[in-house]
């Protein structure tokens, strides 16, 4: 694969996958499809047999993949994560359908890595993994059986990232006006926030209720730069000391 390609920034992320023979299914559709980067969050079992015979000649992608223990490992330094979603949620970010999502992820992939999250097979992923994703995804399916196996999901949107990458003529990519601040940075800002919000009683950490929830998804729709963050944070310190004298 030409690792100059906005492709091989994608992550494909499955969190706590129970069925080996579901993560061999996805590196199939991954490599089929010129994708070739897996994260797989705390999976049952891996590796394992099912896993290998599924894949059938994408057993290199499974033996590349990174096995963590938290999704905040999977999306280190990512700019951009999009999470698969089966149905709309209560205070869920911006749901797209799966060209958009394809088209926003590999507008930055050409830049900095980023990251496609799918969850559990039987409930998908939870909200607060959820939260840590700036938009959503969802794949229309017949309301009468709505049931998508998960490598068949990877599929479908390997299909569209690929689509997208050859629609237009590569174009050398260039410098961006500005530069999006990481997950890790965002994280950080969040913990900073909360932490001061507590200390001014502001939120009661014994009854955060969904603040966090809602602040998580009105920052995600800014797409935060990192100077954005830097001037947040700093604000924040500023108040602090300002508070402390």
């Amino acid at each position: 694969m030409n690792r100059s390609s906005p492709l091989a920034n994608v992550r494909i992320v499955l969190s706590h996958t129970s069925h080996p023979g579901n993560i061999g299914a996805t590196a199939r559709a991954m490599k089929t499809m010129g994708l070739s980067t897996l994260y797989l969050v705390n999976p049952k079992s891996f590796p394992d047999n099912e896993a290998d015979v599924r894949a059938s000649n994408a057993r290199d992608i499974l033996e590349q993949a990174s096995v963590v223990h938290s999704l905040e490992e999977a999306l280190h330094d990512t700019v951009l994560a999009i999470a698969m979603t089966a149905r709309p949620r209560d205070l869920s970010n911006r749901i797209l359908d799966t060209r958009q999502a394809a088209k926003a992820l590999l507008e930055h992939a050409s830049q900095s890595p980023v990251a496609l999250v799918f969850g559990r097979e039987s409930s998908g992923l939870t909200t607060a993994e959820i939260s840590m994703c700036q938009l959503t995804v969802h794949i229309p399916t017949n309301p009468d059986y709505s049931s998508l196996n998960l490598a068949a999901a990877v599929q479908i949107m390997a299909y569209e990232l690929r689509m997208v990458s050859t629609e237009t003529t590569p174009i050398p990519p260039q410098p961006p006006a500005y530069q999006l601040a990481s997950f890790n940075e965002i994280e950080l800002f969040y913990r900073h926030l909360e932490q001061a919000m507590i200390d001014s009683e502001f939120l009661d950490p014994r009854q955060p209720k969904r603040l966090m929830q809602r602040i998580r998804r009105m920052f995600a729709r800014t797409q935060l730069e990192k100077e954005e963050v830097n001037i947040l944070r700093g604000i924040l310190n500023a108040l602090e000391k300002h508070r402390s004298v």
